[in-house]
Parts: structure tokens; sequence; C-alpha cells
């Protein structure tokens, strides 16, 4: 194996090893060690752990718009598209768990959601953007390990609605939709920081 490739692969187990603390962590403490030593016993399974990584981070949109589509005072405009994202997200839950059931793979217990008063539509929207935007950033992150070219598909076509799912909600809140020329890519860490605060560890 040449110094390129060895970095890379260092690069990758290192990456890997910090998705599965990250997911451990979200859906709770019992969670990171099977996380932890499936990941770096893997040597072809390493997109499992990406996909579980990924999984979590939808089943917590999915639940976060599951509450806010049931808060009161939203307009019209706003209560359509969070119901439209809400399918969206279930969606991707849906095909996220395929995926990993065609590789044999078991997915991650869905980790235990909680979220603040959603007291009307600027907060609704505010959380949102924020998740919505943690989730672009992390598939960015995430897809460059990818070693599967169909899985790396599957992640382009995710993500695409997800920014534009972020878009659409900014503007509905008044806010620039793409503010920025470039997406971001966020490390494990810079993810779960952004999420934790709205996962219980406890039951």
């Amino acid at each position: 194996m040449d110094a390129q490739a060895e970095t890379r692969g260092t690069t990758r187990a290192a990456f890997l090893a910090r998705v599965a603390l990250v997911t451990g962590a979200l859906c709770g403490a019992g969670a990171v060690a099977p996380l932890v030593e499936r990941t770096l016993a893997a040597t072809g399974g390493g997109d499992e752990a990406i996909l579980g990584f990924a999984l979590t981070l939808e089943r917590i949109e999915a639940a976060f718009y599951t509450k806010a589509v049931a808060v009161r005072g939203l307009s019209p405009a706003v209560k359509k598209a969070l119901q439209e994202i809400s399918a969206h997200e279930a969606a991707h839950v849906k095909q996220l768990t395929q995926t990993l059931q065609q590789l044999g793979a078991s997915a991650p217990p869905a980790p235990k959601t909680s979220f603040p008063a959603l007291a009307g539509e600027a907060a609704v929207l505010g959380l949102a953007i924020t998740l919505e935007e943690t989730g672009v950033g992390a598939y960015n992150g995430a897809a460059p390990r990818l070693q599967s070219d169909d899985y790396l598909d599957a992640f382009g076509s995710i993500v695409q609605v997800e920014a534009r799912h972020a878009g659409a909600l900014r503007e509905l809140a008044g806010r620039n939709p793409a503010p920025a020329a470039f997406d971001r890519a966020l490390t494990g860490p810079q993810v779960l920081r952004a999420v934790r605060p709205f996962v219980r560890s406890g039951p």
C-alpha cells in the first residue's frame, strides 16, 4: 500500500470512528460501544456506519416535523410547506432504512428527541432551518467517505432535497434563500453540537 492510500485509509478509519461515536451519542450511551466496535472492525462495512449516521439525522428531522405541523397559528403557506417536508423526511428515513437492510445491516436505534416549545411560526421556521442546514452540512461532510457509488448517488439525491428545504424555509422566514455560493461540509462533532440539544440521553 502506498503512502497516499495509507493516509486515505487512516483518514477514513478516523472519520468512521467519529461517526460511530456521534451516532452512539445521539442514540444513547449504550449504543456507543457496539457501533464503535463494528466500525473499527469493518473493512468493507464503512458505508454501513455512514448510512446509519444519516438515518439518525433524518429521524431527528422527521420527529421535529411531526411536532411542527401541529403547532397552532401557522399560515397556510407555512403549514403546507411543513407537511410536504415532513413527507420528504419520512421518505428519506424509509430509503435509508431499506438501504441498510440491503447491506444486511441493522438500523441504529431511533434517537429520543426533545424539542423546545415551538411558540409560533418564527420559532418553528428558525428551528427547521437549523436542522435542514445541519443536514446539508452533514451529508456534504460524509458523502466523500462513501465507498459505493450507489450510496453516493442516494446521498446526492437526498442532500439536494435537503438544500431545497432550507432555501424554501429561509424564504418563508423572510431570509435570503441562498446566502452563500457554496454549502459547507460539517464534521461529525460539529453535527453533534448542532443537534445534541434536541436529543434526550435518558429514558
